[in-house]
C-alpha cells in the first residue's frame, strides 16, 4: 500500500472540498493515486460538497448538552446546526451531530465558530504578543513572521470551533469543521454551525 502523507490528503481536500477522513480513505482506496482518488470521491458523491456552499441554509436544529456535577447541571450549551431542508434536519445523524458538537463546546470552550469571526483587534493583539515573545527568545527578525503565522494557527486550534480537534476521537478523528463537512457530504446538503452559547455556573462575563 502506498504511503499516504498529510500533504497528499490536504491536496485532495483542496481540489475536491471533501473532509479529511473522506479524502484519506479515497487515497487509500486509490493506492495513493490523486486522480483516481478524485474519481472515487466523485463516484461517492463527495466531491460536489464544496459546490453546495452557496445554497441557503434555512432549516436545522438546536443541539444541546448539560454537564452534571454532584447531580446538578453546571454547564449548559446550545448549538445551532443549520442545513437546507427539513428532511435532513430530522435525520438521526444530523441531530446526533448537533448534540455531539454541543458536548464538544462544553469541554473545549471555543470563543468563535470560524476564523473570520475572531475580532481584528484581538487577532492583532495576539500577533503583537507572539512577535514580542519570539524576539525576547532571541529569534531573528527574518523568521519572526513565520513564528507568528505558526503560533496564530495554534491560537485558532485552541479558540475556533471549526479548527478544534473533536473531543470524541473514537467517533471522529479530525476537527469539528471536518466533521461538519463530512456530514454535509454524506447527507448531500450544505451544513454548518451558525452559532453556539455556553453557560457555566460561577463563570463571570467581562
Amino acid at each position: 500500500m502506498a504511503n499516504i502523507t498529510a500533504k497528499d490528503v490536504q491536496e485532495l481536500r483542496t481540489a475536491t472540498g471533501t473532509g479529511m477522513m473522506d479524502a484519506k480513505r479515497a487515497l487509500q482506496d486509490a493506492d495513493g493515486d490523486l486522480e483516481k482518488a478524485k474519481d472515487i470521491l466523485r463516484e461517492r458523491g463527495l466531491a460536489a460538497a464544496s459546490k453546495r456552499t452557496d445554497r441557503a441554509q434555512t432549516q436545522g436544529i438546536i443541539g444541546s448538552y448539560m454537564h452534571q456535577q454532584s447531580g446538578r447541571p453546571v454547564i449548559g450549551v446550545m448549538v445551532e446546526l443549520a442545513c437546507e431542508t427539513d428532511f435532513v434536519a430530522k435525520t438521526e445523524g444530523f441531530q446526533e451531530a448537533a448534540n455531539d458538537i454541543a458536548m464538544h463546546v462544553a469541554a473545549s470552550q471555543p470563543g468563535w465558530v470560524a476564523r473570520e469571526q475572531v475580532p481584528a483587534d484581538i487577532l492583532d493583539k495576539e500577533k503583537e504578543l507572539i512577535a514580542a515573545q519570539a524576539r525576547n527568545e532571541g529569534k531573528p527578525d527574518n523568521i519572526v513572521e513565520r513564528i507568528v503565522e505558526g503560533r496564530i494557527n495554534s491560537f485558532y486550534k485552541d479558540n475556533v470551533l471549526n479548527d478544534q480537534v473533536f473531543v470524541r476521537t473514537e467517533k471522529f478523528d479530525g476537527t469539528v469543521g471536518d466533521m461538519v463537512k463530512g456530514l454535509a457530504s454524506s447527507l448531500g446538503e450544505n451544513i454548518s454551525v451558525n452559532r453556539f452559547s455556553r453557560l457555566q455556573v460561577g463563570e463571570t462575563t467581562e
